[in-house]
């Protein structure tokens, strides 16, 4: 039997080892940090794209239990004036409409379901090398000294894919995008300043002067929020000595001078409180050679502005599973992934890189641009379901 060898556990990994499951192939997931270390702090959204995708290889239960949903979004200008409210893209659909949940929650419910579906996950196991056998089975290498062999290897490990370094060391590095993103959730029912919390199952969108905020409440009253800052790259030095006071009084001075919740929330939160540069692929020029392939963030990654980078790598597990399983040869299934994934998610790069520049500076453009987001909200069937959303996998 066919095995892949997955490198890396985070969305992608563990989603394309259920999928490959389903498809009757066999695969282990080597994930790089220990087990029980992660990020906290940052959240994400899960789309209907995502969650079809989900669904389709029986793995969307487990996320909607520790997630929660959110089928509106309000928008108001740095005055707090109400610009308008319009239903979450996809959120029409029964079961499909987005969820909210801590990324480093995620990870770990798609690690232990793909176990329960007979998945071995195996941690500490940061890769260091590839090789191909004489009989073209692969090799793979890590930093503890150990080695695996399979037929296939999916690169999965992110951003700074050492897969993708090893299938094209000519491969353009990750682009920074001129902004950085901080979240954070307040403790539960925790005083806002006397702002009043979102309403159940909506987000909450304030165009500042000086970045955007966006918050929503979970069922336990707490509030889920994430800030999106124009600044240049922060270097690794000064991330790691970044502490939560830190970020709780440089977003104060962000919004301060607005008229909006922001920097009350802000300031009710405690240490659950992380910031990180915004980094996307624009293109990969190289996706597979006969026996590697890459998927998730390790091909396109995105900036966080659309909000579609977990629901892409969803799709990438599911489709290329499919691929494996219906296209003869492993070369050939490669290209057919790569042909049915690269425009769409090309497309979603684009459009997220697209609104991280759009940076208002005076009050004139930031009229305007309030004027647009009202009219656009103001048109009368507003889609809850677009190309974007609307993707949906025929496993």
């Amino acid at each position: 039997m066919a095995h892949a060898l997955i490198i890396g556990g985070g969305v992608a990994g563990p989603v394309a080892a259920m999928a490959l499951r389903r498809a009757g192939l066999d695969a282990t997931v080597y994930e790089a940090v220990p087990a029980g270390a992660g990020p906290s702090g940052s959240f994400l959204t899960l789309f209907a794209n995502g969650l079809a995708a989900l669904r389709a290889i029986g793995a969307d239960g487990p996320v909607r239990a520790v997630s929660c949903p959110a089928d509106t979004v309000e928008s108001y200008s740095e005055t707090g004036r109400f610009l308008g409210r319009r239903p979450m893209s996809g959120s029409g659909e029964a079961g499909l409409s987005p969820r909210t949940v801590p990324r480093a929650v995620l990870c770990r419910v798609l690690r232990e379901e793909a176990a329960r579906q007979g998945v071995r996950v195996e941690h500490g196991k940061r890769l260091v090398g590839l090789t191909t056998r004489s009989h073209g089975r692969m090799v793979a290498s890590f930093a503890d000294g150990t080695h695996a062999e399979g037929t296939l290897v999916i690169g999965a490990d992110g951003i700074r894919s050492r897969v993708r370094a090893l299938l094209d060391p000519a491969a353009p590095p990750p682009r920074h995008t001129g902004q950085f993103t901080v979240s954070g959730r307040t403790g539960p029912r925790a005083a806002l300043g006397g702002a009043e919390p979102a309403p159940p199952r909506t987000y909450r969108m304030y165009y500042g002067r000086g970045g955007f905020f966006g918050c929503t409440t979970a069922p336990d009253g707490s509030t889920f929020w994430f800030a999106n800052v124009p600044g240049p790259e922060l270097s690794r030095a000064a991330l790691a000595a970044a502490t939560p006071d830190g970020w709780r009084r440089r977003l104060a001075e962000v919004f301060a001078a607005d008229r909006t919740p922001a920097a009350a929330i802000v300031a009710a939160t405690g240490d659950d409180v992380v910031g990180v540069n915004c980094y996307d692929l624009p293109s990969t020029p190289v996706w597979h050679d006969e026996r590697a392939v890459l998927i998730g963030d390790a091909a396109h990654a995105t900036a966080p502005n659309a909000a579609q980078g977990a629901s892409l790598a969803i799709e990438d597990g599911v489709v290329l599973a499919r691929c494996l399983r219906d296209l003869p040869g492993t070369a050939r299934a490669f290209a057919g992934y790569e042909r049915l994934r690269r425009e769409r998610v090309e497309r979603v790069v684009a459009l997220s890189a697209a609104l991280a520049r759009r940076r208002p500076v005076t009050a004139e453009e930031r009229r305007a641009r309030d004027a647009e987001v009202e009219r656009r909200l103001a048109r009368p069937g507003h889609p809850v379901r677009d190309w974007l959303t609307g993707y949906r996998i025929d496993w």
